[in-house]
């Protein structure tokens, strides 16, 4: 018997919601059903909007930096999700992943020296990268029989010719939904290490881990490996508390942590979100069984994507995700041309999504679509499709 009401549809327009309200500026109109951006459509449990609320009725919102409370509530929920322990000094908060990492960036690379990333990856890595004047290498996942693969020749070939400094890991991985096993994790960091490579693992899908996988935590690979380590988590994605601006920056070598925290504070941050500090002690001590209802609803609205494009949509090829609500989908068999394929979504379908062509130039024949959202909009939203291909071809 679940306890929460996942099917509840909620009204977001006119909230200054990014995801609902931001139509006509970024895509010049505003009929589209969003499953963009990684916004999760459901509300918090009672439990912790109650705690939010207490917060709230104090009244005072001044400056604001965690205690014992806050320490215990991240290292209680690490240990007991994902079998590691962080020691309390480890923790850096920032306002969020992608800024840690543009913070990483600057603290431990120079002007024009490369990082990697593996394409087709969250966009923010490759904008980071150039923006803040560095360069770019990518190590371009293979896309074999429905499913992505990691090219470890090419990985440790590029890391060498490029004089390669940072890697940035996304696992579970944004968007082609894989859960890294341990061993391909452990041949990453045998290769990073012996080339004195600093990694940063952002692992703030973490929590999102479907039946049959398992995600393994960077730091668990041994402590051989800890020493040029940055991981990135937050609540902020696992209970769509992004907008109170929280994240935990796992360091556990200390001069790593001191060149991270030296650039932290040159960017002039300092304390905490107040609100967001509440928050992320009550999700990380009240939230459980909100995150297990939510992780099988999660799959039951992949097991409708898959069976609908199964009986109606066959040309189109859903990329199993192992983990993330973020699912990959392949139109390389209804259209060789991504410029046809947006006008399809946005034009015929009437859908905002994010194109596969901002992940990588290699995947521009990909859709990236959010399921967390109540079924029915998300039939709705494969019924719109359904409607756009098929007044698109009308063969079918």
């Amino acid at each position: 018997m679940t306890t929460y009401n996942f099917d509840e549809i909620i009204d977001r327009k006119n909230t200054s919601s990014l995801k609902y309200d931001f139509g006509p500026e970024r895509k010049k109109r505003d009929d589209l059903l969003p499953l963009w951006v990684a916004d999760m459509d459901f509300k918090l449990p009672d439990e912790v909007i109650e705690d939010i609320e207490e917060r709230v009725r104090h009244g005072i919102f001044g400056y604001t930096d965690p205690k014992d409370d806050y320490k215990t509530a991240i290292r209680t929920w690490y240990l007991k999700r994902h079998g590691f322990e962080i020691k309390d000094n480890w923790n850096v908060i920032t306002p969020g992943v992608v800024y840690a990492i543009a913070t990483a960036i600057r603290a431990l690379t120079d002007k024009g020296d490369a990082i990697l990333i593996q394409q087709p990856v969250y966009y923010p890595f490759a904008e980071t990268v150039k923006q803040n004047g560095r360069k770019l290498v990518n190590n371009q996942l293979v896309y074999k029989n429905g499913h992505y693969e990691i090219d470890f020749d090419d990985f440790e070939k590029k890391i060498i010719s490029e004089n390669v400094k940072l890697f940035l890991l996304c696992s579970p991985h944004n968007p082609v939904g894989r859960v890294w096993t341990k061993d391909e994790l452990t041949r990453i960091a045998d290769i990073c290490k012996k080339h004195d490579v600093y990694v940063f693992a952002d692992e703030i899908h973490s929590d999102f881990v479907y039946k049959g996988y398992k995600h393994t935590p960077y730091i668990s690979l041994g402590e051989e490996y800890t020493g040029k380590l940055i991981v990135g988590t937050s609540p902020s994605k696992t209970f769509n508390i992004a907008g109170l601006q929280i994240a935990n920056i796992i360091i556990p070598n200390e001069e790593t942590r001191r060149a991270f925290i030296f650039e932290n504070e040159a960017a002039g941050y300092s304390q905490c979100n107040a609100v967001g500090l509440t928050a992320t002690i009550s999700v990380y001590t009240k939230g459980e069984k909100w995150l297990d209802e939510l992780i099988e609803y999660l799959e039951g609205n992949v097991s409708y994507v898959r069976d609908f494009l199964k009986e109606k949509l066959p040309q189109i090829h859903l990329i199993e995700p192992e983990g993330t609500y973020l699912i990959w989908l392949d139109f390389s068999e209804f259209t060789d041309n991504h410029k046809e394929l947006e006008k399809l979504i946005v034009d015929e379908a009437h859908l905002w999504l994010d194109p596969g062509i901002i992940f990588g130039r290699e995947t521009a024949l990909f859709e990236r679509i959010n399921v967390a959202c109540p079924r029915k909009i998300l039939g709705q939203a494969m019924t719109q499709l359904y409607e756009g291909v098929r007044n698109h071809d009308s063969s079918l």
